[in-house]
């Protein structure tokens, strides 16, 4: 039964029992959360062992001798810069190591090449001009950064081995007011899209126009694998210094979807030059990091193997959720022509592609229905979707049975808008 191939009437008469079985979840008084990748309780209680590896009774000093309970060591211990340089396969002389969250390392980015400039280069609030590649669809807190600055923001296609290379090599090397592009370069958000080499390498062979253009390499999801093959990627500031543009890369990371959401470490990776500039900045802003936390998590882990071992643990919580609304939306939707769906291998959410102009009118009906999803054009620059047919759904909060009932709700949403769409066309 192909949606797309009914006459009028059959349509109608469709649309009849969908809003009938729709109105029947209106009428269960659901709430029931979609909207953003959060751990579930029960993934976060499997990392309850972390607060155990430190008491009052434990050595507090790093393998320097520092004592972490102290002022100092800004750019953190050594054993958490080796732990998060293996997590994104660099060196640990190339790694910063913050606070909880990755995203405050690429907002105080922006906001230093702001105020102070790049390694000497003019400051962006005196240019008449800042402007940002944005691989679509893509994470949206990345997006909310750059408009905050008032960066004007340059969709830029992604591809199945990622962003549309031709388009970012003819912004970059030939106009001087881009500065940066975003990426997630391993299970993109929202769409589980892994780099390919040849992408990587392109990459590092940029020939920027602007000498300050920095590429922000969000490695949100380098160890987030669903299953239990292991997918890697080049070293992105390797293959820049390979290639003679070792200060062209941001690298980020963080161990918030590892151990806590509100309570991981993060790190900013680069090369020494760039690291030197940064530290001129954040040793005004900052006597140091919580150390406590950075030598928790390094006691706990170990090194990579001990977080690979974990992820696995966390992947068990996560794949059946995963597969759970694969399921429901194959039971649901398959063969009716209303939209795609890709389950990544790894990473955090799937992506529902709906018929063009349809996505707004499923969020809102599932909002209706009770179920909150990610806004319609959220993946996009300034939350408008071009097309509006892209739906970002998160599967790792919920509990299991909420979540089939949320997809289920769902899918009643996308045969609704749907119908409604064919009709009035």
């Amino acid at each position: 039964m192909n949606y797309s191939q009914m006459t009028k009437e059959e349509l109608l008469e469709e649309k009849s029992k969908v809003e009938a079985l729709y109105k029947e979840y209106q009428d269960r008084g659901l709430k029931l959360d979609m909207s953003r990748g959060k751990p579930s309780s029960d993934q976060l209680d499997k990392c309850l062992p972390i607060m155990d590896v430190l008491t009052s009774k434990d050595d507090y000093h790093a393998s320097n001798g520092f004592d972490t309970r102290n002022y100092g060591l800004v750019d953190g211990i050594p054993e958490a810069k080796e732990l998060m340089a293996a997590i994104m396969d660099t060196k640990a002389e190339n790694v910063i190591i913050s606070g909880n969250a990755s995203l405050n390392i690429m907002f105080d980015c922006i906001a230093r090449a702001f105020c102070f400039g790049i390694m000497g280069s003019t400051p962006w609030s005196k240019l008449d001009k800042v402007k940002f590649l944005c691989p679509v669809p893509g994470y949206d807190r990345h997006f909310g950064v750059t408009e905050h600055f008032g960066i004007e923001m340059i969709n830029i296609p992604m591809n199945e081995d990622g962003p549309d290379m031709d388009m970012v090599e003819k912004y970059v090397n030939n106009d001087e007011a881009v500065k940066g592009i975003w990426c997630v370069p391993k299970f993109s958000n929202p769409e589980g899209v892994v780099y390919s080499d040849e992408v990587v390498r392109r990459f590092a062979n940029l020939s920027p126009k602007a000498k300050d253009f920095r590429i922000f390499w969000d490695n949100a999801y380098a160890v987030h694998y669903l299953y239990d093959e292991e997918i890697q990627i080049l070293d992105i500031i390797e293959e820049c210094a390979k290639a003679g543009n070792p200060n062209m890369v941001y690298e980020f990371a963080s161990t918030s979807k590892i151990s806590f959401a509100g309570a991981g470490i993060s790190a900013i990776a680069s090369s020494i030059d760039n690291l030197e500039d940064i530290k001129k900045t954040i040793t005004k802003q900052t006597i140091g990091p919580d150390k406590i936390n950075e030598l928790r998590h390094v006691r706990y882990f170990k090194d990579k193997k001990g977080v690979l071992e974990h992820m696995k643990v966390l992947a068990s919580e996560l794949r059946p959720r995963f597969e759970l609304v694969n399921k429901i939306l194959d039971e649901e939707l398959k063969g009716l022509d209303v939209g795609t769906y890709i389950v990544p291998r790894g990473g955090y959410f799937i992506t529902y592609r709906a018929k063009n102009g349809c996505a707004t009118r499923i969020v809102e009906l599932a909002k209706e229905a009770g179920v909150v999803l990610t806004g319609a054009g959220a993946p996009f620059p300034y939350h408008k979707d071009p097309e509006d047919s892209v739906i970002r759904i998160a599967p790792s909060y919920p509990s299991m049975e909420e979540l089939e009932e949320a997809a289920k709700v769902f899918a009643v949403c996308a045969k609704y808008a749907t119908l409604e769409k064919l009709i009035e066309d």
